[in-house]
Order: C-alpha cells, then structure tokens, then sequence
C-alpha cells in the first residue's frame, strides 16, 4: 500500500515508521527544508522516502505522487493546514481514502466528506473516551468513529443490573446492523460467538451504525 502523510513532525514521522515496519511505502512530506535534510542524513526512521514540499500547493503536493497513493494522513500540527491537504487529496489526486488529524477539537465539525475527510481523529476526544471507558460503568462510551462517522465502535462495562447480564447474545435481539466485535472479561479477550453469555464486569465492545446505537445503548445498559 502506498501512503503519503503530510507533515513531518514527531506523529509523522512515528506513523511513517509503523507502516513501513509493516510493509507499506510511505512518503513523508515536509515544508520544513531543514528537518528533511536532517532525517536524510540520518536515515531514520530506514524506509521513509522524506520530500522537502508544501502539501497545502497543488503543484508541491504533487511532487509526492499523491495520485498514486492508496492512503493519504493529513498530520500536521494545524487544522487549517489538513484541511486544506484533505481537500486536495481527495479532489486534486482521487486519493481513495484520507485520514486527517484534528488539533483542536472546536474544529471537529468541519472535518468532514465536504472537506474530502474520510476518517479523522481528535486526540483529545479520544482520550476522553478512553478515560471514561476505564472509570464509566454502566454507561455507553464512543470510541471510534468510521467512515465519516457512520460506523464507530462503542464500549459498555457492563452492570450488575444491566439487562444483558447472564444472559447469552443470540437471545438479546442486537439489531442486525450492528455487531458485537470482543468481550474483555478478566484480563482475557473472550471471542464472541452466539452462545456466548455476557456477565457483570464484562467489557463488551460493539460496532453500530447511527440506526442502531440507541437500541444497543438499552440493551446493555437498560437506559
């Protein structure tokens, strides 16, 4: 898989690493001349091909090959510039899929298909999520979100008076969009299959759609 990711700042360059440990081409690009050079001449991370461009000019961006790529990552530290290497991504290059970073999440409303935004990611949300889903019990936490927040995986630590507890998940009635993806269960990831009970404690992980998250919300929590 080819993937381009604009911006050469530390989440850059540790991404760019990640994925060509697993295998993929990458492309970094980076408007600072002086930190390209630098990662040249060190070669790290080994793998990274690193262009000196800015992403936020057609003809700069284009340098890169974007229009070859099959993933591009706007992961710059400034909103306004992803937006701007999403829109190009996707309308310039018919880039497949774009991943693009949010800085600050007052602006996560505006990343979005408009803006050529496939998939975008607000650390401070999900961090949120992440601490409310280590101290929340009984309550539905977001976690992810897919394609452009149609889909997202959802999170319930299940109470004792929770309506799905001792009870098996083929007789709970899940709607038929939506999917019960794992179940954390004492420090053991518990595969779930139809037969498989659910108890007070468990964490279970669901993926839903928008149809469906308000009727998984009432089975496993009962609100």
């Amino acid at each position: 898989m080819r993937v381009v990711i604009a911006g050469g700042g530390n989440v850059g360059t540790f991404i760019g690493a990640e994925l060509v440990q697993a295998g993929h081409e990458v492309t970094v690009v980076e408007v600072d001349a002086d930190r390209v050079r630098q990662k040249l001449a060190s070669g790290d991370p080994p793998g990274v091909r690193w262009l000196a461009a800015d992403a936020c000019e057609v003809s700069e961006f284009a340098r890169a090959e974007v229009d070859k790529a099959d993933v591009v990552a706007a992961v710059t530290g400034d909103d306004e510039d992803n937006l701007v290497i999403s829109l190009l991504a996707k309308q310039e290059f018919a880039v497949p899929r774009v991943v693009a970073r949010v800085n600050n999440p007052k602006n996560e409303w505006m990343f979005n298909e408009m803006w050529g935004v496939d998939v975008s990611v607000s650390t401070p949300h999900l961090l949120t999520a992440l601490v409310e889903e280590a101290v929340s019990v009984g309550t539905l936490v977001r976690l992810l979100s897919f394609e452009r927040g149609r889909a997202r995986l959802v999170e319930v630590t299940l109470a004792p008076e929770s309506p799905a507890a001792d009870h098996e998940i083929a007789t709970l009635g899940f709607p038929r969009d939506s999917t019960v993806v794992a179940i954390l269960r004492k420090d053991h990831v518990v595969v779930p299959r139809g037969d498989t009970p659910l108890t007070a404690g468990d964490e279970v992980l669901v993926l839903v759609t928008d149809d469906s998250e308000e009727a998984v919300r009432q089975l496993l929590t009962g609100r």
